[in-house]
C-alpha cells in the first residue's frame, strides 16, 4: 500500500514563521540599505547650500570598485578617484557626450572599502559625509572646507 505523502512543517511543528522584525523599524533595514541612507543624508546636507552647482549631478553607490584585471602587475588610479593605500573609496565621473546622448556628472561611493575602514557605524556616518564631501569639491573645483565649513 503507497504511504500518504509527507507533510512538510518546521522542527515544532508550527508551519512558516514571517519576518522577525516588522517592517520600516531599522533593524529591519540590510546593511547596504543603511549605507545607502547615509550617503542621502550626506548629500542632502550638502545640496542645502549648493543646490544650483549640484542641479544634475547624480549620486551612486557601488558595494566595490571596479578594476580592470588585463594588467594586476599595477593598478594606476584616476586623478578623479579617492583612494586610501589605493584603495578607492570614491570616484567622480565628470559629464560627458557620447554617441549623441548627455551623461550627467556622477559621484560614486563605494560601500564595503567605507565600512571596513570605520570602526563603528557613527564612524562610518562620519567618513561617508567627509568622502562625500571631498567628492563633491574635486567636481566643482573647491576646497572640501568651502563646500562643508563645519567638517
Amino acid at each position: 500500500m503507497p504511504r500518504p505523502p509527507a507533510r512538510r512543517r518546521d522542527r515544532h511543528g508550527r508551519g512558516l514563521r514571517g519576518r522577525l522584525v516588522p517592517p520600516g523599524v531599522p533593524l529591519s533595514r540590510s546593511r547596504s540599505e543603511q549605507f545607502d541612507d547615509l550617503v542621502l543624508d550626506a548629500v542632502e546636507d550638502i545640496e542645502r547650500n549648493w543646490e544650483k552647482e549640484l542641479a544634475g549631478v547624480e549620486f551612486a553607490v557601488e558595494d566595490v570598485p571596479w578594476v580592470d584585471h588585463s594588467s594586476p602587475d599595477e593598478v594606476v588610479l584616476d586623478a578623479d578617484v579617492l583612494d586610501d593605500g589605493s584603495v578607492p573609496l570614491a570616484r567622480v565621473l565628470p559629464g560627458r557626450r557620447e554617441g549623441g546622448v548627455d551623461h550627467p556628472p556622477r559621484i560614486v561611493v563605494y560601500r564595503r572599502p567605507l565600512e571596513i575602514r570605520a570602526h563603528d557605524p557613527e564612524d562610518l556616518a562620519d567618513l561617508v559625509r567627509d568622502v562625500v564631501v571631498d567628492q563633491v569639491a574635486v567636481l566643482l573645483g573647491r576646497d572640501p572646507e568651502e563646500i562643508d565649513p563645519t567638517g
